[in-house]
């Protein structure tokens, strides 16, 4: 199951005491995931689809405590393309389709079949019913990216003006979300990973939560480890480098002239250099007699390059 499926499982499972919540909750899911359908002259059912059992049933009990709205939740298997089965519930004219729909803010109340295109204001009068909205919203017309490969957070509609009307409800609570056009559709979206923590935490989905810092956090301490052994790595590299430059200027001083050409100081540095070609230079300036630091150690290697490089211009 994907990381998203078991968000919605969860808040599937969240229920709020409040009946307003209930309602908002109920709206933003028939909001995203339901279609109106024409059933005769003044008469319209309802359908609701979803991918998951979890949320079919908790609109369902939505529909019966709220509203006594007994409807049933038929299966629709698609084999042909061997997608997930969908669950349908249908609240048909005779059960009260179009008192629904305007209770929920989606038809007018005034006469006739005119819907509504932005959050319903009346449902939304307290932070605990915008909450609410918003987990619906998720519910219906939602998903989350698995943590491990990116960070988005995304509701999808068919309006614009009501994806306008809920990002700003959304950034209301001081988030920062954003719409962008796709294809036919408009989505409000989420791409900064506190802030989806932060949401995923507003909305009931904790369990959820929780798993995305936990891998947030195993990401940055990988993301850290290949950062330090990296910086080890280029810092052996250049050490290695170096020794290897090093060596090639003493040799090249002995073949031309001898290492007896040298001064005392430098070609005592040269011949531990030479026969110590993995020690550091502070390893070296140790087994130097009088022991020297490691600044010094350089020092003398580098008056030693200097004089392989006058040697190179006179000889070549």
């Amino acid at each position: 199951m994907s990381f998203s499926a078991e968000t919605k499982n969860e808040l599937a499972r969240v229920f709020s005491n409040d009946k307003c919540c209930n309602i908002s909750e109920l709206s933003a899911i028939v909001r995203l995931s339901g279609s109106i359908q024409l059933a005769g002259y003044k008469k319209l059912n309802l359908k609701i689809s979803t991918e998951l059992n979890s949320i079919a049933r908790k609109v369902f009990k939505l529909l019966k405590s709220n509203f006594g709205i007994n409807t049933e939740i038929s299966v629709n298997k698609n084999q042909m393309l061997k997608r997930n089965n969908s669950y349908v519930l249908m609240v048909t004219s005779d059960m009260g389709a179009e008192n629904l729909l305007r209770e929920l803010g989606i038809l007018s109340r005034e006469e006739g079949f005119f819907t509504m295109n932005k959050v319903p204001e009346d449902l939304i009068k307290d932070n605990e019913c915008i909450r609410a909205f918003i987990r619906g919203a998720f519910l219906g017309g939602g998903s989350i990216s698995d943590p491990e490969k990116n960070y988005h957070l995304e509701f999808v509609a068919n309006n614009e003006e009501f994806a306008e009307s809920l990002k700003n409800l959304i950034n209301s609570l001081g988030f920062n979300s954003k719409t962008v056009s796709r294809k036919n559709n408009y989505v409000v979206y989420l791409k900064e990973s506190e802030q989806i923590s932060d949401l995923l935490n507003i909305i009931g989905a904790h369990q959820a939560l929780l798993s995305l810092e936990s891998t947030k956090i195993v990401k940055e301490m990988r993301n850290n480890v290949n950062r330090l052994v990296n910086c080890e790595t280029a810092n052996l590299s250049k050490t290695v480098n170096a020794a290897v430059r090093q060596i090639e200027n003493i040799k090249y001083i002995q073949s031309k002239v001898g290492l007896d050409h040298l001064p005392p100081n430098l070609r005592e540095i040269a011949e531990l250099r030479v026969d110590n070609e993995d020690l550091t230079l502070k390893e070296l300036g140790e087994m130097a007699s009088p022991e020297l630091s490691k600044s010094a150690v350089n020092h003398r290697l580098r008056k030693i390059e200097q004089i392989a490089d006058d040697l190179r211009t006179r000889f070549e």
